[in-house]
């Protein structure tokens, strides 16, 4: 039988859990476990899909469609898997399901209750992996104690108790330092497990977020009043990469610790390859700079999953990346990407920031400066090309609906419905760019979008060295490319959501190699 851990935090929100458990995965799956990631957002929202990245930072799209909250990026990352829908669940999404079968009848009359109508729902969604994985780990988003989590707290203890010996507690706790008495304080981790108590969990593993080292003592007075092993209090310090979390753990006896826990035994030599890569390939001599041109310049969670692939992709290439962050909306383009060796303009929703990052576009194929557009990136690069043309008042019926020049249309079956989500398959042209940075003709990528390309402008955008080199559903424009410029792509789907630590996605791995080639040659 599966077994399941449940990752929790204590005293202030945002320490790293979905961090954390993806670490406690990685070095599960290190031992030879089959290992999955379950989400639990307690929000009312039904998915993150309308919230603002102001509120929840970026969306997270499934290989099946669904816009998610951005940890299942870390699980995907970490544990080179794919989610589902089934990996992630909100209150809101939850709560419709039970009330939308009471509605139904389902319930034959019976007075629909928190428990054990929405706990039991809840624990369906917890086991949703048990046939096809040796363990489930679970994270309970926002922090113990608040009203909204409660259910997912009371599921969890349903589980432990219904499933002696195969549910394990981890929980995530501060560990302050208070300066002007020179010590870190414990208090805090106190109060938050008699919290946990107080809705019947009693955490089998603690990991104390610290901005310094724990000492023996610290540890020991923890395991006391915690009444956790004092071997079961892990350090989870502040480290250079998120990537060295798992090691960090591993040196510490974690994975040694939750298997002795729940009665299991290495299903092979510990795999050290992922500590041997992270390591050697953290830091490099050489360092290029890649302006990120978009309207969350102060938000760099809106642009997470960009972000890793960059950085994972330097990693690869040899180099470290200096991401600067450049306002579409406010900053000077030509003057912030002077001195970059790439530009990268991210996706995104809204006119903000449009006619900058248009600006940006003609600049890198003026300047020869490698460009990778992503989503709302590629249609910059169609609409710079349409006026470049002389197509006067060219723009998208998203941000113009009166444009003479509707070079970006609205896909009618995606008008009243929800917009083209998940995976779809692209068939590559033959002797393009985008053929040779894959490999191939076959891909898969995934998408976010209403609008697309309208293909009665084609032959005038070719007309000005733009060629479409990629295309789904017959007439669906996915891959614009300029073939004479040595990296000028932009793609109507979102490859950084396939992006791993040791498989960086192969047009941000050969962006960043274009960008390093760009160096030598300056």
């Amino acid at each position: 039988m599966s077994k399941f851990i449940f990752v929790t935090g204590g005293v202030v929100s945002s320490l790293g859990k979905g961090i954390a458990g993806a670490s406690i995965g990685k070095l599960l799956q290190l031992n030879g476990f089959k290992v999955n990631m379950i989400k639990c957002d307690p929000y009312l929202n039904v998915d993150p899909g309308n919230m603002s990245p102001f509120q929840h930072g970026e969306v997270f799209v499934t290989s099946d469609g669904v816009e998610t909250d951005l940890d299942l990026g870390y699980y995907e990352r970490f544990l080179d898997v794919h989610t589902t829908r089934a990996n992630t669940n909100t209150a809101g999404n939850i709560y419709l399901t039970v009330l939308d079968r009471e509605r139904k009848g389902q319930y034959n009359g019976a007075t629909v209750q928190v428990i054990p109508h929405i706990t039991d729902e809840i624990k369906k969604r917890f086991t949703a992996f048990e046939k096809d994985y040796d363990i489930t780990i679970i994270e309970i988003g926002g922090t113990v104690g608040d009203i909204e989590s409660l259910p997912f707290i009371e599921a969890a203890r349903q589980l432990k108790l219904e499933r002696p010996g195969k549910v394990l507690s981890a929980h995530l706790t501060l560990v302050p330092y208070i300066s002007s008495s020179d010590e870190l304080k414990t208090k805090p981790t106190q109060h938050s497990v008699i919290k946990l108590r107080e809705f019947g969990i009693t955490p089998d593993i603690l990991f104390c977020r610290a901005d310094r080292p724990l000492s023996d003592d610290i540890k020991g007075k923890i395991s006391l009043f915690c009444s956790v092993p004092k071997d079961a209090v892990i350090e989870a310090g502040n480290k250079s990469s998120i990537y060295l979390v798992p090691e960090n753990f591993y040196r510490q006896g974690a994975d040694k610790q939750i298997m002795k826990m729940l009665g299991l035994k290495p299903k092979q030599k510990f795999d050290t390859t992922w500590f041997k890569f992270i390591n050697e390939n953290l830091e490099h001599k050489e360092t290029v700079d890649i302006a990120l041109v978009g309207k969350y310049s102060d938000l760099k969670d809106a642009y997470k999953s960009v972000n890793e692939s960059i950085f994972l992709s330097g990693m690869s290439n040899k180099v470290n990346v200096n991401l600067i962050y450049v306002n579409a909306e406010k900053d000077n383009i030509e003057e912030s990407l002077k001195n970059v060796q790439g530009i990268l303009i991210p996706g995104g929703f809204g006119q903000r920031g449009m006619e900058g990052k248009i600006k940006a576009v003609e600049y890198a194929r003026h300047s020869r400066k490698p460009l990778l557009g992503l989503c709302v990136g590629m249609q910059c690069i169609l609409l710079e090309g349409a006026r470049r043309a002389g197509l006067k008042g060219a723009d998208s019926v998203e941000f113009n609906p009166k444009t003479p020049h509707p070079i970006i249309r609205l896909m009618e079956e995606y008008k009243e419905d929800r917009p083209r989500i998940g995976s779809h398959p692209i068939k590559v042209t033959e002797g393009s760019k985008a053929h040779q940075v894959y490999g191939g003709t076959d891909i898969d990528e995934r998408h976010r979008h209403r609008y697309t390309f309208n293909t009665k402008y084609k032959d005038i955008l070719e007309g000005e060295d733009l060629s479409i080199s990629g295309w789904s559903k017959g007439d669906v424009a996915e891959i614009v490319e300029i073939k004479s410029h040595p990296f000028f792509i932009g793609v109507q789907y979102h490859p950084e959501f396939g992006s791993r630590p040791m498989k960086p996605h192969p047009l941000f791995k050969e962006f960043i190699a274009a960008a390093k080639k760009y160096k030598h040659k300056k």
